[in-house]
């Protein structure tokens, strides 16, 4: 009998020593394994996927000086400014009455400038509206209206074209309803003035100053 119990007692102890071993050499390394090859997996990516950077084209030095060769011309209004107005209305309130034939209007239009400095011109756009019936005055209207213009980057050749053709045509809409207001508060109908042509304003000008000086015109 006593023998029988030794050997069941060492047939239970070769067991759990059979047991132990496969059990901790078998799981433990696959672990091991496993996060090795997760961190294999994360760190791959970033080395493989990162951006490669080029430089701008604005940092360019090349593009930056063929910018600043490329000047614009540049024309700016720094202020807009009523000179001189008038309004006469001799024969009021005859001339007012209804009925009466619609009066003759003549429109003038000339344009003034002066240099303030080498990049500064003030402009002068002088309107005037003079209507007549049967030979009478009925009401006579004068606007003298200015701009005081900054320019840089202009060839010479450009420089009065721009100052009689440019400067004017950013004038003329503001000193337009400045007449049909006066105008109106006269008693009459607003003049709505039709924008002029500048361009053949500026030519008719250089044609007429060919002609004096005896030489030929030249138009830019």
């Amino acid at each position: 009998m006593a023998t029988k119990k030794t050997e069941t007692a060492k047939k239970k102890v070769a067991k759990k020593a059979v047991k132990k071993p496969t059990a901790k050499t078998t799981k433990k390394p696959a672990k091991k394994a496993a996060k090795k090859a997760a961190a294999k997996t994360t760190k791959k990516p970033p080395t493989t996927n990162a951006p490669v950077e080029t430089p701008s084209p604005q940092n360019s030095p090349e593009q930056q000086g063929n910018g600043a060769d490329a000047a614009q011309p540049m024309l700016r209004i720094l202020a807009q400014y009523v000179k001189d107005a008038s309004f006469e209305n001799p024969n009021a309130p005859d001339s007012l009455r209804q009925g009466q034939p619609a009066p003759e209007i003549n429109i003038s239009i000339e344009i003034g400038r002066q240099m303030v400095d080498e990049g500064t011109v003030e402009v002068v756009l002088m309107l005037g509206a003079k209507a007549e019936r049967d030979g009478k005055p009925v009401f006579l209207c004068e606007l003298e209206y200015a701009g005081l213009f900054a320019f840089g980057n202009v060839a010479e050749d450009h420089i009065q074209p721009m100052i009689l053709i440019e400067c004017p045509r950013l004038l003329f809409p503001f000193a337009r309803q400045i007449m049909a207001e006066l105008t109106q508060n006269g008693g009459y109908p607003p003049i709505l003035l039709e924008p002029p042509d500048f361009a053949s304003m500026f030519r008719d000008e250089m044609m007429r100053r060919a002609q004096e000086a005896g030489g030929t015109a030249t138009f830019n």
